[in-house]
């Protein structure tokens, strides 16, 4: 019975969640499994992948073989390296104390390069949400600049109106003082 270590696809569609699982290779895709390995989930900046590193070096020592994206998760994740140094021991080139001393630097290794992108992708986001502040900024000083312009536009329209309105105020006021001196003037001629 030919093994494959392989993804079973899971979550919804338009959002893939994947099972990295050991089955029969002629089993379905989304069928029967032997073993669960672990899952991944692509849909997360980066990628999360839970993985059981003794249990994939079993099913690899044991002969089965992975497709081309679970043998790319299982370099990330240090299983093929794994397995590569317990071949170095079983054939006596290293110890078993040197050959984990080996993996646990490599996954401290890769778990700092992990950590260094996830404070990028961080930095990345906090400058974008910077940016985007700056831009709001800039567009609402724009308006409160725009809006104290029309309101002096509309002071300075009714100040000439208000001048007008005074003017004729002053007119008509004047206009009876005017017409009382003359009735006052008529009637001292008679």
């Amino acid at each position: 019975m030919p093994v494959k270590i392989r993804l079973q696809r899971r979550g919804k569609k338009g959002k893939p969640f994947y099972w990295v699982v050991a089955a029969d290779s002629r089993a379905k895709r989304d069928g029967k499994f032997l073993e669960k390995l672990g899952t991944y989930n692509p849909n997360t900046n980066p990628a999360q992948i839970t993985l059981d590193v003794d249990g994939s070096v079993k099913w690899l020592q044991n002969g089965a073989q992975p497709t081309n994206t679970a043998k790319r998760i299982l370099s990330y994740k240090g299983v093929l390296l794994k397995h590569h140094l317990l071949g170095g021991v079983a054939k006596g080139a290293l110890t078993e104390d040197q050959a984990n001393k080996k993996f646990e630097a490599w996954v401290e290794e890769k778990g700092q390069k992990v950590e260094g992108k996830i404070g990028d992708l961080a930095k990345a986001k906090e400058e974008e949400k910077a940016k985007a502040l700056e831009a709001e900024k800039e567009i609402n000083e724009k308006r409160k600049a725009a809006a104290a312009e029309a309101e002096a536009e509309a002071i300075a329209e009714e100040a000439p109106a208000e001048e007008a309105t005074e003017e004729v105020a002053e007119t008509e006021a004047e206009a009876p003082v005017e017409e009382a001196a003359e009735g006052e003037e008529k009637n001292a001629d008679a």
